[in-house]
């Protein structure tokens, strides 16, 4: 027999976590109007003021509410949006932009990468097993946030064995022009496939910093190995998502 469980949550936070998931889901659509407090409050068992208003105030700083002076709180345009990873695999051509620029233009949004930092380090054992390095060896990591419409929408970290990469641009502390994938295909290693691992995690501090995230807010991570011709490993990535902004999108063939 299963043991009895209950939710450990407060009451704002299960109230906010219904409402949440109705956005999402797309039952309170963008610029829908929710119910006054008091009808709030009755909708969710005779709650307390203050609690309703814990609630609201969580979904307003995780930007899925705006609160409208003198006429109410709405869902917010573009609470959640689809990112569709292979829309950005494949690698720009001769002077094209970097893929997300451009995607991010098809979508008709601003698009903008800033690299934070570019460094030669032994990598986590996730990364040298996905990269097939020896104990020791060394990889070159680039660290980049990705932007959409200004907002932080995703923070990078890439690594590429530095057999691979020594002395090229991938150790140059600024950006590259139409991204590395464009020019690990200039030097023959063109991506052939990639695998993705997703989890939601709790954040770290980094992370939070980075993507400027609530309080209490999980985050949508992807592991992501790009191979080469041969199923040479070239790069292995951590793309940290806000979880309550993005949602994954694939679209698999069926042979």
């Amino acid at each position: 027999m299963a043991k009895e469980f209950t939710d450990p949550r407060s009451p704002h936070q299960r109230i906010a976590a219904e409402i949440r998931r109705r956005i999402i889901r797309g039952e309170l659509s963008p610029g829908s109007k929710l119910g006054s407090t008091a009808e709030l409050m009755e909708q969710y068992g005779g709650v307390a003021n203050t609690t309703v208003q814990k609630a609201l105030q969580m979904l307003k700083a995780e930007g899925l509410l705006e609160g409208l002076p003198g006429k109410g709180v709405y869902v917010r345009q573009h609470a959640q949006q689809s990112i569709e990873p292979v829309s950005c695999m494949k690698p720009a051509g001769p002077g094209e932009p970097y893929p997300w620029v451009s995607e991010a233009a098809r979508r008709q949004q601003a698009g903008k990468v800033r690299l934070l930092d570019v460094e030669v380090v032994v990598p986590p054992q996730e990364v040298a097993a996905a990269l097939r390095l020896e104990d020791g060896e060394r990889a070159v990591l680039r660290k980049q946030i990705l932007f959409l419409d200004e907002e932080p929408t995703e923070l990078t970290r890439s690594y590429y064995p530095l057999g691979l990469v020594e002395g090229t641009a991938v150790l140059e502390k600024k950006r590259i022009r139409g991204g590395t994938p464009a020019l690990l295909d200039s030097m023959g290693f063109p991506p052939r496939e990639f695998v993705d691992e997703l989890s939601s995690e709790i954040p770290t501090e980094e992370e939070v910093v980075a993507l400027e995230l609530p309080k209490d807010m999980p985050v949508l991570v992807a592991f992501r190995v790009v191979y080469s011709d041969g199923g040479r490993p070239i790069e292995a990535t951590l793309m940290t998502k806000a979880a309550h902004r993005y949602r994954m999108r694939y679209r698999l063939p069926v042979t």
